[in-house]
């Protein structure tokens, strides 16, 4: 089946408030991680079923859905993941939030590597959490810049925290971490008594032929010390559904997660849920496929414009996300208005 994803449908006369509708015309909204493309058919067609029926009350996930994403993560990555581990929370930050009010102190904060998304900084205002910081190395070849780990930055920061947030794949710059990486990081946390939340929503947006490995897989005493979140929402264009998951092998941690989830009323929709089974199923993977062949030529049109076009602007080749980041400093431009 042939998917159309060259005339994406107008939102800017939504009356809500969205990226197309928070600024005025000329301003182009590349401030949220939000496609356009319209929603895979599969999913389109269970959500009419489920309005067509005439009732959109309270739903919760059950156990027939957790096995759905146990065998999704089998098939993907060959991880055993226990359906009982699994716990639901309305979005992938809400995850982190609740874990920041687990893990963290007056004593231990957590830590990111910046750049990195915003909603990752926030959340030491949003949970009273100290925030560290392990900045990412920039490295520069011609126009092209890439990051890695500042490993000695990282291992002091790590011994002033409770919890390491990691971006993988990374948001905005694309990177996903090598195993190598992964490991070493990992390593560190375990050595330190520090825990792992991995906010991999990005995960199934893969380019080209990049290949994706969850934190939790790198090894079982890796899995028992990391919070691994996803959600269908960015793969397939869902985020307004609020429906995420959180894989907590460690039955403690997952019991405290769930007591302070009550505690806040982070409930997800039905919406959210019917988009969740048909994603997780498999349903729309032709849908997904063609997505990311699309979006891989997107990336390589943007890379061959910017090294022809602009200089002064360097840009990185993403493994994933459908986001790119360019590197305007040298530009000396005025602040965002």
């Amino acid at each position: 089946m042939a998917y159309n994803f060259d005339s994406p449908p107008s939102r800017r006369n939504s009356p809500f408030l969205g990226k197309w509708t928070a600024y005025p015309r000329d301003i182009l909204p590349m401030w949220v991680a939000d496609a356009d493309f319209p929603v895979a058919p599969q999913i389109q067609r269970a959500l009419h079923q489920k309005v067509e029926h005439g009732v959109l009350g309270y739903e919760l996930p059950s156990r027939p859905l957790y096995e759905v994403i146990a065998t999704r993560m089998k098939n993907l990555y060959n991880w055993d993941v226990d359906p009982d581990s699994i716990v639901y929370t309305a979005g992938v930050n809400n995850g982190y939030n609740i874990a920041a009010r687990i893990l963290c102190s007056k004593k231990k904060g957590y830590l990111i590597q910046t750049p990195v998304y915003n909603e990752f900084q926030e959340t030491a205002e949003k949970t009273g959490a100290r925030q560290l910081v392990a900045p990412l190395v920039k490295k520069v070849e011609g126009s092209r810049i890439r990051y890695e780990v500042d490993f000695d930055a990282f291992e002091r920061g790590i011994k002033k925290s409770g919890m390491f947030l990691l971006c993988h794949p990374h948001n905005p710059v694309g990177k996903i971490y090598s195993r190598a990486e992964l490991k070493r990081m990992s390593t560190i946390c375990i050595e330190q008594g520090v825990t792992l939340v991995s906010d991999e929503i990005h995960s199934e947006l893969l380019l080209g032929d990049a290949k994706f490995m969850p934190l939790a897989t790198v090894s079982r005493e890796v899995e028992k010390h990391t919070i691994t979140l996803i959600s269908a929402s960015k793969a397939f264009n869902v985020p307004g559904l609020a429906s995420a998951f959180a894989i907590i092998p460690d039955e403690s941690m997952r019991k405290k997660f769930q007591t302070i989830m009550t505690g806040m009323s982070v409930e997800v929709s039905t919406p959210g849920l019917t988009a969740a089974r048909v994603a997780y199923a498999g349903k729309a993977d032709a849908w997904l496929r063609a997505l990311r062949r699309y979006l891989t030529g997107n990336r390589d049109f943007i890379l061959e414009y910017v090294e022809k076009n602009l200089p002064g602007i360097r840009i990185t080749k993403p493994d994933a996300t459908y986001l790119i980041w360019l590197d305007c400093s040298a530009l000396k431009l005025k602040p965002s208005p």
